[in-house]
């Protein structure tokens, strides 16, 4: 890219940062330290504030790089992760937000731990929590990558690699002196900035093409090199029966993981009532349906106006289709109207990573301080202890993210979430469903779930073509693929049902009756919430 690019990118850069810098600052001098205030926000935003928020959290880098990127080099089958990613809204608003808002605290644990023994699930469900968190973080983390790697030209891995590390230090600063509150208002910001975005491009898109949409369609089918086969469904997941099953497993896991997010579940935590938290995900799902509409056109135009070849050629998982198309869009490389549309795009962009970084980080350091740490302790920590565990967690936490990051820079930011969606949907998910609503759920079970979902999980993943085995693996020179699909949750997600069924009927132990009609009445009236 010109210096003009890389300019006015930088310089819009530099003010987002101060900005969200500004409003970490402002909220740090005016918190009350409590672990309230730093998990929580105190639980004072309003139904609006954090339906944007929550939407903030949600669109990430893989959205708006890794979808649109999808869609622009797959067509049809890119399309899925906009239909499971939106989709699975609906199981949270139904099964999920109101129950979770009543029974727990701060945590996933908190809903667990409130009929059985709290050591040995607060542990499983933290160590579940924090997994899933690191590898949505590392998804981030090589958007920011590939984003600016692209705006300098693509001028080695050095750059590349501090970027990576810069948006780790970021992210740090912003949960450990911030907490909640801090990270919910720079959500709401970046949420603000991506969509108004999003809306220029698609504005910008439609009258390129005169409104027709028939019209756009069909130039992104003959740009692509496949012809009419580039809107019909197969030519990503058609080919054979494996992609075929990775298809199903891929869809399962999109579709059952958001209800297993933990830096989701954590929002409903910072709205006073279950009623309040119900509304922040109607907000949440209008504005992220709004959004995810656009990307299909955005995915299409990139198709149409850039080309597949050209996006490939930027980065092999076409994570800056968006930019690119930006760039067309405002009249070419050495236009004045490109130079500032993408700048503008790709400093939202950057926005998004590091908004959403910061939500997942505060999430996985409030599962290792309030579940690991306070249950490895003899006594329960005192909430100011807490806290500071919290916050040196953040550090270790984005360290071990900025490591993976680097290692994982040439997959495709939308794929990686796919992973994490599953390692949710297997090991989170049915814990918390079991918890909820299985009057014989026991302890054992809930250890078992979350394990026998997790390990199997992981597993599948090293033992699958992402490690190893092919060109496009993180470990090209190496084959230890036994398994083939990319994606684990068509077995994962069972085996975390199963698992704790089977600990459940094996165990020894009586259910408590009593406990969980006392969870039943609280989660369905709110009656003893915090």
């Amino acid at each position: 890219m010109t210096g003009h690019h890389q300019t006015l990118a930088f310089f819009l850069f530099s003010a987002f940062v101060a900005v969200t810098l500004a409003i970490t600052t402002w909220v740090s001098r005016n918190r009350r330290g409590s672990a309230e205030e730093f998990y929580a926000g105190g639980r004072l935003f309003s139904p609006l504030e954090n339906g944007f928020a929550i939407a903030g959290d949600y669109m990430s880098a893989a959205s708006f790089l890794g979808v649109t990127g999808l869609i622009a080099l797959y067509g049809y089958d890119g399309m899925l992760y906009v239909v499971g990613f939106l989709v699975a809204w609906l199981l949270v608003l139904f099964l999920v937000a109101e129950l979770v808002r009543n029974c727990g605290r701060f945590t996933l644990a908190d809903v667990v731990a409130a009929r059985m023994r709290e050591r040995p699930v607060r542990i499983a469900a933290g160590t579940s929590s924090v997994t899933v968190s690191v590898l949505y973080l590392v998804a981030q983390m090589v958007g920011a990558g590939s984003l600016v790697s692209l705006l300098l030209g693509g001028t080695g891995a050095a750059a590349r690699a501090w970027t990576v590390i810069g948006v780790g230090a970021l992210m740090v600063i912003y949960v450990s002196l911030g907490g909640m509150r801090a990270t919910t208002w720079i959500q709401i910001v970046k949420a603000v900035l991506l969509l108004a975005g999003t809306v220029v491009l698609t504005v910008l898109v439609l009258l390129r093409f005169h409104g027709d949409f028939d019209r756009l369609l069909l130039t992104a089918a003959a740009r692509s090199g496949h012809g009419r086969a580039f809107l019909a469904p197969g030519l990503k997941y058609g080919g054979d029966w494996t992609a075929r099953l990775d298809f199903i497993s891929l869809g399962l896991a999109l579709v059952l993981g958001t209800a297993g997010l933990p830096h989701i579940l954590s929002r409903f935590y910072t709205v006073p009532t279950a009623r309040a938290a119900r509304r922040s995900v109607l907000w949440s799902i209008g504005l992220i349906g709004g959004f995810y509409l656009m990307t299909i056109v955005l995915g299409f135009a990139a198709a149409a106006m850039v080309g597949p070849v050209a996006v490939r050629e930027s980065n092999a998982a076409g994570n800056t289709a968006v930019p690119l198309l930006a760039l067309d869009l405002g009249g070419g490389a050495e236009s004045t109207g490109g130079t500032v549309l993408f700048a503008v795009v790709a400093a939202v962009a950057f926005a998004t990573i590091l908004a959403v970084v910061a939500g997942i980080t505060l999430a996985s350091s409030a599962s290792v301080a309030h579940d690991v740490y306070a249950s490895l302790r003899r006594s329960r920590a005192r909430p100011r202890s807490e806290v500071t565990v919290a916050r040196i967690a953040s550090v270790g936490i984005g360290v071990v993210a900025i490591a993976l990051g680097l290692l994982a820079r040439d997959l495709n930011v939308a794929f990686l979430v796919g992973l994490a969606f599953a390692v949710a949907a297997s090991a989170n998910l049915p814990v918390l469903l079991y918890s909820l609503f299985w009057s014989g759920f026991t302890t054992r079970g809930a250890v078992w779930s979350v394990y026998g979902g997790l390990v199997p999980a992981l597993g599948l993943v090293v033992l699958s073509p992402v490690v190893s085995g092919s060109p496009e693996s993180l470990f090209p020179g190496l084959d230890f693929q036994y398994f083939p699909l990319q994606n684990p949750g068509i077995m994962s997600i069972p085996l975390g049902f199963l698992a704790g069924w089977l600990g459940t009927v094996t165990s020894s132990e009586s259910p408590d009756e009593a406990k969980h009609a006392e969870t039943e009445v609280r989660s369905l009236t709110g009656a003893g919430a915090v």
